[in-house]
This record gives C-alpha cells, structure tokens and sequence, in this order.
C-alpha cells in the first residue's frame, strides 16, 4: 500500500495542473515555433521575461491552450475564471489573450512580491493569499514542486 501511495505522489509531482502532465508538447500542444512567438510577444508587452512566461505556461498546460484543471483553470497559463475576468478576455481558451493575461498577471506578482520570482510563482499557483499567510512559499506539496519545476525550467531558457 504504501508503494502505490509513493508512486500515486510521484505521479503526482510530474503532471501539472491541467492533469495534461509536465512532458512538453503534450498532444493537443501547439507547435514549438506558435508557442515562441505567443511568449516572445507577451513578454515584451507584459516587461516579463520571456523564460519566466515560457516556464510557468508549460508547467500550467504542456502547450495545450484547451487544457482545464480539475480546478476551473482554462487554456495555456491555466486562468482562473477570475483572472481572466479580471483582464477583461472574453475566451480564456484564445492563445494570444490567454498569454497576454496570464502574463500581465504575473507581471503584478513580481511587482507584488518586489521582483522575487520565487514568490511571484508560487503565488500563481496557490495564490497572493496563501503566500502572504505563509510570508514565503506554501507548505503545500503540490506548489512546492511547482516552484522547483517552473524555476528549474526558467533556468533553462
């Protein structure tokens, strides 16, 4: 039994949170070249760089601007429906809007957070609340390993 719980948790940390899992370009994923030029234009008109934007989107969604999380998260940066409310978009499942807003988004949590990228991301998934109670990233398992994941990936780019 507590092999199968390891292995679920295992599981657990390699797929993200559109269920589409962590692998790039998972199937329903937009092409490398239409996934670079979304980034490339959202971070130059959101001032967010264009690894960071890269990282969190594949980490949200694999490049897959149909995916949705057991949460209600929609399209590529996973919006929340209040999110994208909040950026006044219309189809959170519209590649170029979603980008823009996820983007923007973020943009206002490293502001938040004084530019400390860590903060900022864990902040994107869990949300400000959980990281201003915490003062620091949550103890939850899940976003824990979505911080290591988003800043390894970032480091890469």
């Amino acid at each position: 039994m507590s092999r199968l719980l390891g292995i679920c948790s295992l599981l657990g940390l390699l797929y993200g949170c559109s269920g589409g899992g962590y692998l790039p370009y998972a199937s329903g994923s937009l092409d490398p070249m239409s996934i670079n030029s979304l980034v490339t234009n959202a971070s130059q008109s959101g001032g967010v760089p264009a690894g960071l934007v890269r990282a969190v989107l594949m980490a949200e969604s694999a490049g897959n601007p149909s995916a949705v999380s057991v949460a209600g998260a929609q399209g590529l940066m996973q919006l929340m429906p209040g999110t994208s409310a909040g950026c006044g978009i219309a189809n959170p499942f519209d590649p170029t809007e979603n980008v823009q807003c996820g983007t923007a988004f973020l943009r206002s949590l490293l502001h938040h957070y004084h530019n400390n990228v860590t903060l900022a991301v864990a902040a994107y998934n869990a949300g400000p609340g959980a990281v201003d109670r915490y003062h620091g990233v949550p103890p939850y398992a899940e976003t824990r390993a979505y911080v290591v994941r988003v800043l390894n990936a970032y480091h890469s780019y």
